[in-house]
Formats: structure tokens, C-alpha cells, sequence
């Protein structure tokens, strides 16, 4: 049975395990991101190369050690470097004497013979019918992960007893990591929201109001954003993220050859802003800063990967969109020299700044009612 790895991306590893399990592979999930993983990765990568980059070569190093002898990874397009990083890292791994497979998956827009060739060579169950149950499975399972940590981050700043949403976050991970029926997986979803309203809070109609966007791997991934939705959700913020594994999926995979145009409605919201397509989630950056000043968010955190062109295009226009719009915005980006406690710093003064804003906002409101 081929040994298959994937680098992480958040709590992914979930979905891809019962993917590749359910197509007959022996999937190897790579150890939990560490600075062991990064220190490896940046002996092998190009310096001024992205920094998810270095991490996933990391993994990639680590599942190895491991057995992995395969490893899957989407392709992309367009401006973003991402394109390139099947290739890249291909032959940086064989340079390195680590001559694994790499099996590179594009969407599946204009090379669908070239992609269902490499399904076969790789794929032991490779019918439709069996395509068709695992890819089930494993989108029933990124949901129910959207899901819950949706809720979860509306739930954290509340929460009476705190670190009492973490123990749940990690049990439900478990759980449905291990349910391996469709009945399962649905069980284990509503036990798992369930548990989540159940959770003691203490009501605040206060509670301050941000949106989490930028670049997909480190919105995603919390042992490169330094788990910056708990930190958040335990300085009573309630954090809403733009980007949701399952969401991705469907919109690169389904929408994307169903409704060509599904990014009209971020182009529009950005033209003012950011008129050409900059790769990445650039355009979608912009997007919901103006989405955010409109639903009345208090701020805006954006999170970036150094040397990442679309974020840093974003980044440029940020600052109009701030002032014209009134939203307060803070543009984070990490690196392998990035510290947990400068990025907490940063964050902890934005939050005062939003705290403060919102306090001045609130008086002002109350003076204009009382004087009519």
C-alpha cells in the first residue's frame, strides 16, 4: 500500500486522512508543526522563498522520516507563487537525496484527462463510485469542522470558565478524526456544536468584533500564526475568519467550473481599491475590509507570509480603504523570525486601540441622544 503525505494546513489533516485512507493509500500525517519542522525546512529552501513554503518542506521531511514515499498537493495558478511549489520542492528534495514521489493535483478546469491519468497511476480505488464515497466523507468531515469552529469562535470571549472551548475543540477534533461513517461524522458534529452551546458564558453586548483575512495558509494554520483565534477569543474578541477549509474547497473545486464568475462579487467590492487581479486572496483582502467597515466590524487583522506578492499588494491599498471607510486595520506578517510574544504585543496594543475607539464611539452616541 503507497505511502501517502500532505503537508498541514490547519486542521485539514482530518479530511485528507479519510480521503486517502477511503482511496485504498496509507496516508502518513506529518508530525505536529514544530520549530524542528521550520528549522528543517529553512536548510533546504531558498531564503527569500515564502514561508509556508520552508514549513511545508518541513513536513514533508518529517513524514518521510515516517515511510511516506508519495506526496499529494494542490496546484494552483496565476500570480501567486503557489504554482510553482509542487515543482520547486520536487527538486528540492530530490537535490537533498529524499527522491519521494510528488503527485501535484490543478483544478481541474482545462486538464481533466491529465488529471484522472494521474489518479489512476496513484489510486488503487479509483472508480467514480469510489471517488464519489471517499470525496463524501471527507467533505462531510471539512464541514463539520466550519462548522464547529465557527461557532467556537463566537462562544470563546464569552466563556465563564476560560480554556473550557479549547478542551472541547480538541475532544470533537479527535472524535471526528476517528469516525469512519457517514452516521458517525453526523453525530459527532451535533455532539460537538451541542457541547459548544452548552459551554457556561457570561452575555457582553460589548464584545469587540474583528475579521481575520489574508493569506489561506497562515489564516489557517495556528502553528504559524501563533493560534491567534484563541489568543484573540481569550482577550474577548470575537473573531470571524474568511477562510474555511471546506468553503476553499467548494469555491476552487465546484464554483469555479459551475459559476466562472463566482469572484465578481469581491472584484466589486475592491474595484474602488484594487482594480486587477493580484493572485492569491489579494483581491478577496481588500474585498472584506470593505465588507467589514459595512457590517460595522471594529477592526480588521490581515496576516501574511513575508516576500507573499498578493498579500503585500493588498497591503499597500489597506491603509485608503482604513481611513476612507473608518475601519481600523493591522496587517501582521510572519516569517521564521516572527516571536510569539512581538506578535501578541502587536495585537494586544491594536485591541486596546479598538477598545478605546469603541468606548469613544459608544460615549458619543450617548451625549448626542442626551442633548438631542
Amino acid at each position: 500500500m503507497l505511502k501517502v503525505t500532505f503537508a498541514h494546513m490547519g486542521n485539514s489533516y482530518i479530511p485528507f486522512r479519510t480521503l486517502l485512507s477511503e482511496l485504498g493509500l496509507d496516508p502518513v500525517v506529518p508530525p505536529p508543526i514544530t520549530r524542528r519542522t521550520i528549522t528543517l525546512g529553512l536548510k533546504l529552501a531558498p531564503e527569500f522563498v515564502c514561508f509556508p513554503l520552508k514549513v511545508n518542506l518541513g513536513n514533508y521531511v518529517e513524514a518521510i522520516e515516517s515511510g511516506a514515499e508519495c506526496i499529494f498537493m494542490a496546484g494552483g495558478v496565476g500570480p501567486c507563487r503557489f504554482g510553482y511549489y509542487g515543482e520547486l520542492q520536487r527538486e528540492i528534495l530530490h537535490q537533498a537525496n529524499y527522491p519521494v514521489e510528488f503527485l501535484v493535483l490543478e483544478a481541474p478546469k482545462t486538464h481533466w484527462t491529465e488529471l484522472w491519468d494521474k489518479i489512476k497511476r496513484y489510486v488503487p480505488k479509483h472508480r467514480l463510485v469510489d471517488l464519489f464515497n471517499a470525496a463524501r466523507l471527507a467533505w462531510l468531515k471539512a464541514k463539520a469542522l466550519d462548522d464547529f469552529d465557527d461557532l467556537l469562535n463566537r462562544i470563546r470571549p464569552l466563556e465563564k470558565w476560560p480554556g473550557t472551548t479549547t478542551k472541547v475543540q480538541t475532544a470533537f477534533y479527535r472524535a471526528l478524526d476517528e469516525a469512519g461513517m457517514i452516521r458517525d461524522i453526523h453525530i459527532v458534529h451535533q455532539r460537538g456544536l451541542e457541547e459548544l452551546r452548552a459551554i457556561a458564558i457570561t452575555p457582553d453586548d460589548s464584545v469587540l468584533r474583528i475579521i481575520l483575512l489574508g493569506e489561506i495558509y497562515m489564516v489557517l494554520e495556528p502553528q504559524v500564526n501563533f493560534q491567534i483565534e484563541r489568543v484573540l477569543g481569550e482577550m474577548g474578541v470575537e473573531v470571524s475568519r474568511t477562510i474555511y477549509f471546506a468553503r476553499w474547497v467548494y469555491e476552487t473545486l465546484f464554483l469555479s467550473l459551475v459559476k466562472p464568475d463566482w469572484r465578481k462579487k469581491y472584484d466589486l467590492l475592491a474595484k474602488p481599491y484594487l482594480s486587477n487581479f493580484v493572485g492569491g486572496h489579494g483581491i478577496e483582502t481588500v474585498a472584506y475590509t470593505v465588507k467589514a467597515a459595512a457590517n460595522n466590524y471594529h477592526g480588521v487583522i490581515e496576516l501574511a507570509p513575508f516576500t507573499c506578492m498578493p498579500e503585500i499588494v493588498a497591503m499597500q491599498v489597506l491603509p485608503e480603504v482604513s481611513r476612507k471607510l473608518s475601519i481600523p486595520v493591522l496587517s501582521v506578517i510572519i516569517d521564521e523570525h516572527a516571536a510569539e510574544a512581538g506578535v501578541r504585543t502587536r495585537l494586544e496594543a491594536f485591541i486596546d486601540l479598538l477598545k478605546h475607539r469603541h468606548w469613544k464611539n459608544e460615549a458619543d452616541k450617548r451625549h448626542f441622544i442626551r442633548t438631542g
